[in-house]
């Protein structure tokens, strides 16, 4: 099932904000959003998950507009990871990341499936060990790592996460890269933003590259960062290489 957004538009405080763009993501792909700051990445994240509304245009997914959806079924269908998300109830690590499962309860509670389904959330996470510790209690690193296996558990056909390897060390922004790659092999959509030049040429099968509400560019990584289009986009020259390994390095090196 696809995801697109048709024409979206949307001023804030009489500053436009998203100005009549159109795209599509698939399934089984990562897509990352990259752009400068005000560039309108979490604003088209937030359409896209239904939390805020267009002032025109319309998201879609699969042929079926995303606001004819009722609430439960779409809560099943995309897990949204927020860039800012504090945790404000007194309760556990496991009964947060439990809150994932909530859309899949049937009439007589929990199943099976959802036990296994928030214990591996909690394995993918490294947080299996903080399950029984306060969410409340944690730094801002393992509260990430925890929100995370909180989307992973809800197994969504669509995973939106905003900039969700800000707060981790370099181990767990790896770790959280495959739990991500991993959900997109095994058929999940993920749409993430991004500033990280590198981890986007290496996680993303898909860029949309955005300028102040306006989508520069948008295909595979291949074509889409390059050093104009990245001068575009954020006014910096970069250098584009390779690790030992092959991997993509892109470092912003001078402002243009």
């Amino acid at each position: 099932m696809g995801f697109s957004f048709e024409n979206l538009t949307l001023t804030l405080r009489g500053r436009p904000i998203l100005r009549g763009i159109s795209g599509s993501m698939q399934a089984g792909t990562v897509t990352a959003i990259l752009g400068a700051n005000g560039a309108g990445k979490s604003t088209l994240l937030s359409c896209l998950s239904g939390l805020r509304l267009a002032d025109s245009g319309q998201v879609l997914l699969g042929a079926q507009g995303l606001t004819t959806f009722d609430a439960r079924d779409r809560a099943r269908m995309i897990g949204l990871l927020p860039q800012q998300a504090d945790v404000h109830w007194a309760i556990t690590v496991r009964m947060l990341v439990a809150l994932g499962r909530l859309p899949h309860h049937g009439r007589w509670g929990p199943m099976a499936a959802d036990n296994e389904a928030i214990e591996a959330a909690l394995v993918a996470t490294d947080t299996l060990h903080l399950a029984d510790r306060s969410a409340q209690r944690l730094s801002g690193g393992e509260q990430a790592r925890v929100l995370l296996a909180r989307v992973l558990a809800g197994q969504p056909r669509w995973i939106l996460a905003d900039e969700p390897f800000a707060s981790l060390d370099p181990a767990h922004q790896i770790d959280a890269a495959s739990c991500l790659s991993n959900a997109a092999q095994k058929g999940a959509g993920v749409v993430v933003v991004l500033h990280d030049l590198t981890q986007a040429a290496r996680l993303a099968d898909h860029v949309i590259l955005m300028k102040e509400g306006c989508i520069i560019a948008a295909g595979p990584p291949i074509h889409v960062m390059t050093p104009e289009f990245l001068g575009q986009t954020y006014g910096v020259r970069v250098h584009i290489g390779s690790d030992d390994n092959g991997a993509p390095l892109i470092i912003p090196v001078a402002r243009l």
